[in-house]
């Protein structure tokens, strides 16, 4: 994937951090929840009818996103180098991982840092670590 720099402003990128943060603390501070998408998800599949109503909106809430956001603007194209294989193992790598490290970038990352969590700040490091040595492994080693 490649982003288009031309196209990229900061104040974009902004308002995006901005909106994910709001919906982060909106759902702590109404519902008590962390926002973190794979804990979302699993206790989707596992839970009890009155915990599931705003796991589904959340889940709708995000495949919605992007339909939503093609009415104001044209979506940006996304162009992959790697084929379908490589990305359903890669796919099935970060769910080992998040089943692993007990939730994923967004539960670990925007709300376990915010709420100041040592193990949330382990977890990022690693998974920002791994991110990192598999660019280098990917682009330098077997390029």
């Amino acid at each position: 994937m490649s982003i288009d720099w031309l196209q990229f402003t900061p104040w974009a990128a902004l308002a995006g951090g901005v909106m994910i943060g709001l919906a982060a603390s909106l759902l702590l501070l109404f519902n008590g929840r962390i926002a973190g998408i794979s804990g979302i998800l699993g206790g989707l599949l596992r839970s009890h009818n009155g915990d599931r109503s705003w796991r589904i909106a959340f889940i709708v809430g995000l495949l919605a996103a992007p339909w939503c956001y093609r009415l104001f603007a044209e979506p940006p194209e996304v162009a992959t180098a790697a084929g379908t294989p490589l990305l359903i193992i890669a796919g099935l790598l970060v769910g080992l991982g998040t089943r692993y490290g007990s939730g994923c970038t967004s539960g670990h990352g925007v709300c376990g840092l915010a709420r100041h969590s040592t193990r949330s700040l382990a977890a990022t490091l690693s998974f920002m670590a791994a991110g990192f040595a598999t660019v280098y492994v990917a682009h330098h080693l077997l390029a």
